[in-house]
């Protein structure tokens, strides 16, 4: 069993900021089955940590232990094997309780479609208030000893399709115990740099380049971002970095020459997306 993908019930607890006997009677309210967190030997997945943040925060949002234990099973019955119970949304107000796959609404309890759930009354619907989120910016590397940095990565790397922002703070977590990380540095700024926050997103994209100045990613990922930011000519410059290092790097030619040609470099523009198109043709062959 993968050590870095897996919990005690003890981490459980510290992370969730419970004991472990609320633990183990979350986990009695079915959201990871037949309360495996029961048995000594059992190690959490990091799905069922956050199917037991999830229970945590219904219960304080006001649904009854009752509605929650009813709202497990009938999901368990309602979702395809290919679906699992972490891909769904959970909204709740009190006793009221909506689950949410992105694309239709319905009572998790009784399965019936909302079909007529408007957007704005979805708005009116909080996600399960949680007195600590599973990565919430309160939490840090002392208050869980427990977790590494590689830990803290692979924990972004699973949260970044369901939670972005927590995805984040994992990352952040990551770089707390250990600053030249750079896989983590990588992957906060990508997500900083969706998110709009160019600023932050260079600085991790230089902190990247810094602490593994022989890979091409860290240099095309800061090329892009400089072009986002307006600053084409250092755009040039990272993008010569990041062939440099990589000359297949064929996104890396394909946008330096698009560049070039906007810059009125068109002889250079066109020597690299001949090589970007050579570059894809080959790909596209040996697949």
């Amino acid at each position: 069993m993968d050590a870095m993908k897996h919990f005690s019930a003890r981490d459980a607890a510290r992370i969730l900021q419970a004991t472990e006997a609320q633990v183990r009677n979350w986990s009695r309210m079915g959201a990871i089955g037949s309360s495996p967190a029961s048995e000594t030997c059992h190690k959490l997945t990091f799905q069922e940590l956050v199917l037991l943040r999830t229970t945590k925060g219904l219960l304080e949002s006001g649904v009854s232990p009752r509605r929650v234990r009813r709202i497990w099973s009938s999901l368990r019955r309602q979702l395809t094997d290919d679906l699992p119970l972490t891909s769904i949304r959970i909204l709740a107000d009190g006793d009221r309780a909506v689950a949410w796959d992105g694309k239709a609404s319905w009572q998790p309890d009784s399965g019936q479609f909302l079909l007529d759930f408007k957007s704005e009354e979805m708005a009116d619907l909080e996600p399960p208030k949680v007195a600590m989120e599973l990565m919430s910016e309160s939490c840090s590397v002392e208050t869980e000893p427990g977790l590494t940095a590689e830990q803290w990565f692979h924990i972004g790397c699973e949260l970044e399709g369901a939670s972005p922002l927590e995805a984040r703070q994992a990352y952040r977590q990551a770089l707390e115990a250990d600053p030249a990380f750079t896989g983590a540095h990588l992957n906060l700024g990508r997500l900083e740099h969706e998110a709009g926050e160019l600023g932050k997103a260079e600085a991790h994209y230089r902190a990247a380049a810094q602490s593994a100045p022989e890979d091409s990613i860290c240099h095309f990922n800061l090329a892009v971002l400089l072009e986002d930011r307006g600053r084409p000519d250092e755009a040039i410059q990272a993008y010569e970095q990041a062939i440099a290092r990589d000359p297949e790097a064929a996104d890396a030619h394909h946008n330096l020459g698009l560049l070039l040609d906007s810059r009125g470099r068109r002889t250079e523009a066109m020597r690299h997306l001949m090589i970007a198109r050579r570059l894809y043709a080959r790909a596209g062959h040996e697949q």
